[in-house]
Order: C-alpha cells, then sequence, then structure tokens
C-alpha cells in the first residue's frame, strides 16, 4: 500500500512539475518514508524501549549525581530513619540545645545526600545489565502499559541486585571525610551519641538506634526510581525528549 502510494505519487509530481521540483519533491518523500504508516517490527519495539531505559537512566544518575541532587531537591532529599523523629521533634529542647543539637542535626543531614550523590553513580552498570538482557515479550508489555511501566520492569529487575551492590557502596561513602574531614557516619554517631547520652536521663526520649547505610541506601534507590519514572513520562508524552530516531519512531507510534 505504502510503495503504491509512493509510486503513483512520484508520477503525479513527475508529469506536472519541472525537473528540479521534481526531484526536490521525492529527496523530501524519500527523508520522511518513515513516516508513513509502516508497522513497528518486534526488534525495533525492543530497541526501542532499550534506548528508552537507557535515557532515561542516564539522566536520572547524572541529576542525582551532581551537587545538590538529591539535598536540593524537596521531593528526593534524604531525611534521618524514621527512628531519628524523637530527635528532630525535641531538636529545640532546652537541654539538647546547650550541646548544639540542632547543628548536628543539620550536618548530619547534609552529609547523607551528599553520601547518596557520591554512591548512586554505581548503578549505571547494574542497570546496563538488565536494560541489555530485555527480550522482546517484555519489550511489548511495557510499551502497551502505562507511563511507568519501563520503570517498573527496570524495578523489578535490579532492585535486589542494587541493594546488594548498592549498600557497601554507600557504606564506603558514608565512612568517606566529606565536608570538614567527617564523614556522614561519623556525623551521624555524633548526633545519636550525644542525643542518647541525654535520653538516658529524660523519661519522654527515648535512644536512636538505627543502620544508617541501610536507610540511605533505600531513600538513595527510591529517589533514582522516581527520576527514572518522571524521564520515562517525558519521553512517551514529549517528542522533545525522543533524542534519537528510534525513540521517535516507536514512541511517535
Amino acid at each position: 500500500m505504502r510503495k503504491t502510494f509512493i509510486l503513483i505519487f512520484s508520477i503525479t509530481v513527475l508529469l506536472f512539475t519541472s525537473c528540479d521540483v521534481a526531484e526536490n519533491v521525492m529527496k523530501t518523500i524519500e527523508e520522511n518514508a518513515s513516516n508513513f504508516d509502516v508497522p513497528l517490527t518486534k526488534e525495533e519495539v525492543a530497541k526501542g524501549l532499550k534506548s528508552a531505559l537507557k535515557v532515561g537512566t542516564d539522566t536520572a544518575v547524572n541529576l542525582l549525581h551532581r551537587r545538590n541532587g538529591f539535598f536540593k531537591d524537596p521531593l528526593l532529599k534524604i531525611t534521618f530513619p524514621k527512628e531519628a523523629d524523637i530527635i528532630l521533634k525535641h531538636r529545640n529542647d532546652a537541654v539538647l540545645k546547650t550541646i548544639g543539637i540542632s547543628k548536628m542535626i543539620d550536618d548530619a543531614e547534609l552529609r547523607l545526600n551528599r553520601a547518596a550523590e557520591e554512591a548512586v553513580r554505581e548503578a549505571k552498570p547494574i542497570f546496563v545489565n538488565a536494560i541489555t538482557s530485555m527480550t522482546i515479550q517484555d519489550a511489548f508489555g511495557i510499551l502497551n502499559g502505562g507511563d511507568h511501566s519501563a520503570t517498573q520492569y527496570l524495578q523489578r529487575k535490579t532492585t535486589n541486585q542494587l541493594k546488594a551492590a548498592f549498600k557497601p557502596k554507600i557504606k564506603k561513602t558514608l565512612d568517606k571525610p566529606l565536608v570538614g574531614g567527617i564523614s556522614a557516619s561519623k556525623s551521624w554517631q555524633q548526633l545519636t551519641q550525644a542525643y542518647n547520652k541525654v535520653a538516658r536521663y529524660v523519661p519522654e526520649l527515648k535512644p536512636v538506634n538505627a543502620d544508617l547505610a541501610t536507610h540511605v541506601t533505600e531513600q538513595a534507590l527510591k529517589g533514582l526510581f522516581k527520576k527514572i519514572a518522571e524521564e520515562e513520562k517525558e519521553i512517551r508524552h514529549n517528542p522533545k525528549d525522543r533524542v534519537n530516531d528510534i525513540l521517535k519512531r516507536v514512541f511517535g507510534k
């Protein structure tokens, strides 16, 4: 059907236009042939979805890996473990203020986010492996799914592996001296030890004990997948975010 249409249109052009005009029109037809209603092949769908995930994950990692990628994003900023709510609730307590608890809180929170920003790039090779192993069946399921189906696929395929590989890297980063030569782990330790020392003598205060590496790992991954989901939605609905031909063809359909 498509070839017949092009042939008839080409003959019409040659009969009713000059050679120069005809040549230009034919060139335009060839350059835009992909715009005709040609069904997507299985291979194109798989290639397009892999490209979308590659673009989305690269963009998300790069955005979060930069300075303040987590810390200045109100939706992704990493806060203290839930166990520390008691500290935040009593940060203005007269006794706690005498030991500088408020500054300790701000200092520790900054370092949690700096640790996540530093470590998030470690997710790239894990994402690449998951993307390259995508099957054609996976691809069609994603294509016909919702706005975040590609992200959900990636989440199912990588979460356990990311946790296993990410946590030691997060811990290493948390232990790494950052601002002022103090690591995030040290900052958290100073905060909780100072608080717990006072809490032993104040009935309404409860000691705080939490695995910081586990908490930051979970929050960092949550923020990363949220950012990937945002990128996927943009690719699906915003033509300017389809940065290569295969994305334009697959999602343009």
